[in-house]
């Protein structure tokens, strides 16, 4: 168990035996941050248009899934009965738009901003509006048939099979989809990533939160915040 400064408190974060049963070398950060948010960022999306050049030099739609952490991601779901081709790791759907020659949605500085660093390291990587949680405990579990859980933009989704951390009220953020419910929004102040290093290499999930830290110094009028590794 994990604990870290949320909303003032400590917030614990627990990996549970399902995830470690098919995911033994799984590691995961959470970077936490005073934010302010904004509509739109002019050199945070440069940043983004050169990753997509890059990518489309360097990868094929069939290629990215060899890449580490979406290759692990894919690994996991099919361990938990899921099909990653129909549900489609965050950072894979991501990379997979650009190579495709399609625009990334974009919502907001801290959402554009999550989904950079996601595409940076290839993890996918949950965003959430620290206020917004239930509780002070996050459990990363497996998704049940019949849970009830509404997807980002996706309406309900069905995560059977996925995993998803929850917090006392329920799913909040899967590699799929994040929860509407702890959704960021222009309102946000208080930030919450969680990286999901289901490849097991601590030295890539910890550059991928400092990339993070160093994202909402330059464009959230943030001092970086902190961040923590759990297991």
């Amino acid at each position: 168990m994990q604990r870290l400064d949320v909303n003032e408190e400590d917030m614990n974060i627990i990996v549970s035996q399902e995830i470690e049963q098919v995911c033994p070398r799984f590691v995961g950060a959470a970077v936490e941050a005073q934010v302010v948010n904004s509509k739109y960022c002019v050199p945070l999306w440069d940043e983004i248009h050169e990753y997509e050049e890059r990518f489309r030099r360097e990868l094929t739609t069939e290629s990215l899934k060899e890449l580490s952490g979406i290759a692990a991601t894919r690994a996991v779901y099919k361990k938990c009965g899921k099909d990653p081709s129909r549900y489609r790791p965050a950072s894979e759907q991501l990379i997979r738009r650009m190579l495709q020659g399609k625009e990334l949605y974009q919502i907001d500085t801290l959402v554009d901003l999550v989904n950079l660093a996601s595409i940076a390291f290839g993890y996918s990587i949950g965003g959430f509006d620290a206020d917004k949680f239930v509780g002070d405990t996050l459990t990363l579990g497996v998704g049940r048939e019949g849970e009830p859980y509404e997807g980002i933009g996706r309406g309900m989704l069905n995560i059977a099979g996925l995993p998803v951390y929850r917090d006392a009220q329920g799913g909040v953020g899967t590699p799929t989809s994040d929860n509407e419910r702890t959704k960021m929004t222009l309102e946000t102040t208080h930030l919450l990533v969680l990286i999901n290093g289901y490849d097991g290499d601590e030295d890539r999930v910890r550059q991928n939160a400092e990339l993070i830290q160093q994202l909402v110094r330059k464009y959230c009028q943030s001092d970086g915040g902190s961040y923590t590794v759990y297991r």
